[in-house]
């Protein structure tokens, strides 16, 4: 069994899931890649870390899926005895308009970002409460925060994702565990490929798209002592859009 400081970051394959790989593998943190399916890109994350100087292992399990996320949490905690940090990061999208988006557009969404975000926070809180430390940072969105058209689906799971970590926060300071959420704005992932780069800019008062480092750098803040005194806070990384 490991004595290192361990991270789990969730979708941690592309985009801000590994740039904060990376930026909590340069603070000293084990990294625990979780992907879904795109073995390959999970292990470029592994190769990028190790490069960084740090170290971590990849595992695959489906937020979405109770049963299978408490078996690799329960694995993982067996390997590993100081789990100091959760991200919750991973999330789909699947746009379209409320009125003709079905049913499995909804659940999705919802199942992958709000019930992940149940399936695999009981269990990783279980033991962050035993030790009377830990942090926990849940990636939610700027659509959570304001009115975008097409992401009724995505808005809901990421607003619950806010209202349950303020939730979660209240229950568990007491105990040493901090629970906070960041809201990116626009930034520059897969995501947002297909969007309308051109016209985004010019509603964005810094007229530029975020990079997925710069999410990191807040989630790592955010994880560390300097934000001891901080929890049930969401903040905004949006170039002042909102």
């Amino acid at each position: 069994m490991s004595d290192h400081k361990t991270a789990i970051v969730t979708g941690a394959s592309r985009g801000i899931g590994r740039a904060t790989a990376l930026e909590l593998a340069r603070a000293g943190y084990y990294i625990i890649i979780n992907f879904k399916s795109n073995e390959e890109a999970a292990r470029e994350t592994l190769t990028l870390v190790q490069s960084a100087g740090g170290d971590g292992e990849i595992s695959q399990f489906d937020v979405a899926d109770n049963a299978q996320t408490k078996d690799a949490v329960k694995a993982i905690t067996e390997r590993h005895k100081n789990i100091q940090v959760l991200i919750n990061n991973a999330g789909i999208n699947a746009d379209g308009l409320f009125m003709l988006m079905g049913e499995e557009e909804w659940d999705s969404v919802i199942d992958t970002s709000l019930k992940g975000f149940y399936n695999i926070t009981k269990p990783v809180l279980r033991e962050m409460v035993r030790k009377k430390c830990g942090s926990i940072v849940s990636v939610s969105s700027l659509s959570a925060l304001m009115p975008n058209r097409g992401q009724a689906n995505y808005a809901a799971a990421k607003a619950g994702i806010i209202a349950a970590s303020r939730s979660l926060a209240a229950e568990v300071a007491r105990f040493g565990v901090r629970v906070n959420v960041v809201a990116p704005g626009l930034i520059e992932t897969d995501m947002i490929k297909d969007a309308p780069v051109a016209e985004i800019k010019k509603i964005i008062p810094m007229a530029r798209l975020g990079k997925p480092e710069e999410v990191a750098g807040v989630i790592r803040f955010l994880c560390s002592g300097d934000a001891s005194y901080i929890t049930g806070q969401v903040i905004g990384i949006n170039g002042g859009i909102c």
